[in-house]
C-alpha cells in the first residue's frame, strides 16, 4: 500500500487521538482507533483491527500502565488474573475473527461499541 503525505497525516492523527483517549480514560485504543481506519482510510475491517492490534503491542501499553501505576491507580493482583484470562481469550476471539466474513465482523463491532456505550450513559 503506497502511503501519501497525506495518509502519512491521518495516520499520525489517528494515533495521536487513540493514544490520547486510551491514557485519557484507559480504553483500548481500538475503540478508536479501527472506525477511523476503516471510515477515513477504507481498510477492510480485518485489516483495521489487525493493524490496532499491532499498535498495542506492549511498549505501548507500558508506559501509559506505568504511568497509573506510579499514581496508585493499578490493581497487581487483579491484572495478573485478567492478563491470562485476556490472553486466552485473545486466541480464542483472534482465530474466530479472522474466519467471520467483515460484513458480520463489522456488526459485532458496532454492536459491542453501542451496547458500552448506552450502558454508560444510562448508568449513575
Amino acid at each position: 500500500m503506497n502511503m501519501s503525505v497525506t495518509t502519512l497525516l491521518l495516520l499520525l492523527l489517528i494515533g495521536v487521538v487513540a493514544g490520547f483517549m486510551s491514557g485519557l480514560l484507559g480504553i483500548g485504543g481500538a475503540i478508536i482507533m479501527v472506525p477511523a481506519l476503516i471510515y477515513v482510510l477504507k481498510f477492510p475491517q480485518h485489516m483495521a483491527q489487525g493493524t490496532s492490534l499491532v499498535v498495542m503491542l506492549p511498549p505501548i501499553s507500558i508506559i501509559a500502565a506505568y504511568n497509573y501505576w506510579k499514581a496508585g491507580q493499578v490493581n497487581i493482583k487483579f491484572s495478573i488474573i485478567l492478563i491470562i484470562a485476556f490472553i486466552l481469550g485473545t486466541i480464542f476471539g483472534s482465530n474466530l475473527a479472522i474466519t467471520l466474513p467483515q460484513a458480520t465482523l463489522k456488526k459485532i463491532f458496532a454492536i459491542l461499541l453501542l451496547l458500552v456505550a448506552g450502558k454508560m450513559l444510562l448508568s449513575k
